[in-house]
């Protein structure tokens, strides 16, 4: 077979049933390798980033990973964002782009970006796990498994493969073979440091059982598909659970043990039982420990009362100089849950103290300025968008959050039920990722309904894509917060004087009317008792609506916890 059809039988091989691309030169021989093949289905971006952040969004919502193809060149310079953005949240994402034939390389082809000139493949290297180039069509077979099995181990991190001309048209006498999971998610689990942690648990380290226990869950339990056990594991000793903002809904925020979000936009709860007084025990899975993970820093972590559970030594060692489990997190809380027996006489013990200390957090508000998800102001209040979306958008929804002031309200006042029904670049937060990455969730789950919650500054960037929806019509609904200024920049910057004030202001483009012109039903939402029927009316719709909401941009975000916590900190303590 041809290389081209080498490559999408490999993806159909891999139950990978989307392409996401932009055609071009480099690329042609795709083409009719796509028309002689029917289970991976083409869809075409505008432009080439739209395509990345569209794979990378299929990536996240299917559990699988995400495939886009474009040329080199100017195409792969357009993946750049969304490639960096896929990488800091350990997204699999299959990078392919077009290149001159290796015959040629560096002979002043138009649009050679071969290792002869621009150097694509170099281009790729520091934001990858693995960046090569087809040096020659007979390596196409093992050089495309290779790239795969780098993609796939955990922590999982997106790839590139350059495709010459020849390797795309040279022909293959193999076909793949499917990836064995158990070869690249192993569920690894250090027995020694596992057995070493339950003095922690038992109190046999203090000799006090931890009366107190809490658990901070971050997306490394997402990515060991660990939300069952977690539950199960919280629910047999009542323990609670705080997520970090990109593993919300990991754990319902409905159930009696959330303490919902702790650090940016974080809740009350979650401050209260990590912050306010150190908990006995704190056990963190699978978080990354960043700035806005730990409320900038002032999370305590100590040897004597944390367990620290993640694949990276790395993390571990940053963190703390004490004791910390190299293991994948839901092998570890599947192995703890093996250990009943052994956990019962001190968790038990303390299940009726642990209730009360709870009941007294969950009888607390939970949410900064709750009045404001009711309010009735003119402009539109953001946390009144969110509450009233949130009302009428089906428990299994999937919502998109897009980077920009909207992310604190969305973090704060939407409710998240289900693991992958929360989707948002935290890491990088690139504007305007959640446009195109919708398109990518909607073809991974086409039977789901899928929200966008984006901002007037990301519709700028990659608002286009809106037209890739209507194009295939995916029943997406885009919420504009259109506050005709960049929102969170805004709120800092008028204060410095009219000029910074005039740099962050935006003009107040009619983006429903933008909607229309590009194929999508579109609406204009400025009274907030219209908003719950805009929504249900989209909801109702079989192709992509545009609703823009005009609200306030002086609205401050619901991060006082945090604020607090970046205030008091020092670098030097």
């Amino acid at each position: 077979m041809l290389g081209t059809d080498y490559i999408l039988d490999a993806l159909a091989t891999e139950d990978i049933d989307h392409l996401f691309m932009v055609p071009g030169g480099l690329v042609d021989p795709f083409l009719p390798a796509l028309g002689r093949q029917s289970f991976v289905r083409p869809i075409v971006a505008a432009q080439e980033g739209g395509a990345a952040y569209m794979a990378d969004g299929y990536a996240r919502a299917s559990g699988k990973f995400g495939a886009a193809l474009c040329i080199g060149g100017p195409g792969l310079g357009n993946t750049v964002t969304p490639i960096a953005a896929a990488a800091t949240d350990g997204s699999p994402v299959l990078l392919l782009s077009g290149e001159v034939s290796t015959d040629t390389e560096g002979m002043g082809l138009f649009q050679d970006a071969s290792n002869q000139t621009l150097d694509d493949v170099e281009v790729m290297k520091p934001l990858t796990r693995y960046s090569s180039s087809v040096d020659n069509p007979r390596n196409l077979g093992h050089l495309f498994r290779h790239a795969l099995l780098e993609m796939k181990q955990q922590p999982q991190r997106p790839v590139h493969l350059s495709l010459p001309r020849d390797a795309q048209v040279g022909e293959l006498d193999t076909k793949h073979r499917k990836i064995d999971p158990s070869i690249v998610h192993s569920s690894l689990l250090s027995l020694a440091e596992a057995e070493a942690s339950l003095p922690h648990l038992t109190g046999a380290a203090t000799g006090i059982p931890p009366v107190r226990i809490v658990l901070l869950v971050g997306a490394g339990m997402e990515h060991a598909e660990g939300a069952a056990l977690l539950r199960s594991f919280a629910e047999a000793w009542d323990l609670p659970v705080a997520t970090t903002l990109r593993a919300k809904g990991l754990f319902p925020e409905d159930h009696p043990l959330s303490l919902g979000v702790f650090g940016y936009a974080g809740t009350h709860h979650s401050r209260m039982a990590l912050t306010d007084q150190a908990p006995d025990l704190l056990i963190i899975l699978g978080s990354g420990l960043n700035e806005r993970d730990t409320m900038h820093w002032s999370l305590e972590i100590k040897p004597a009362n944390t367990l620290i559970v993640n694949l990276s030594a790395t993390v571990i060692g940053e963190h703390t100089s004490g004791f910390g489990i190299v293991s994948d997190c839901a092998a570890y809380v599947g192995w703890l849950m093996d250990q009943s027996s052994r956990l019962a006489p001190s968790l038990e013990s303390t299940r009726f103290a642990r209730r009360q200390w709870l009941a007294g957090i969950l009888s607390t508000p939970r949410l900064q300025d709750p009045e404001h998800a009711q309010s009735d102001a003119e402009p539109i209040h953001p946390a009144r968008i969110i509450t009233d979306l949130r009302s009428v958008f089906p428990r299994d929804g999937i919502l998109l959050v897009d980077s920009g002031a909207h992310r604190a309200f969305a973090g704060h006042y939407w409710t998240s039920y289900e693991p992958r029904t929360y989707i948002s670049a935290t890491n990088l937060g690139p504007m305007g990722w959640a446009v195109p990455a919708a398109v990518g969730v909607q073809c991974a789950v086409p039977r789901r309904r899928v929200a966008v919650i984006t901002g007037d500054g990301c519709m700028h960037m990659h608002g286009i894509e809106v037209a890739t929806a209507a194009r295939y019509q995916l029943p997406i609904l885009f919420v504009v917060i259109n506050n005709a200024a960049l929102g969170n920049v805004w709120l800092r910057a008028h204060l410095e004087g009219p000029v910074p004030d005039e740099l962050t202001t935006l003009p107040n483009i009619d983006w429903a009317a933008f909607g229309v012109s590009l194929g999508c039903r579109g609406e204009t939402v400025r009274h907030p008792e219209e908003l719950a029927g805009a929504f249900t009316r989209a909801l109702e719709n079989a192709g992509p609506t545009v609703i823009d909401v005009k609200a306030d941009k002086h609205c401050q975000t619901p991060v006082a916890d945090f604020s607090t916590a970046c205030a008091a900190w020092s670098y030097h303590e």
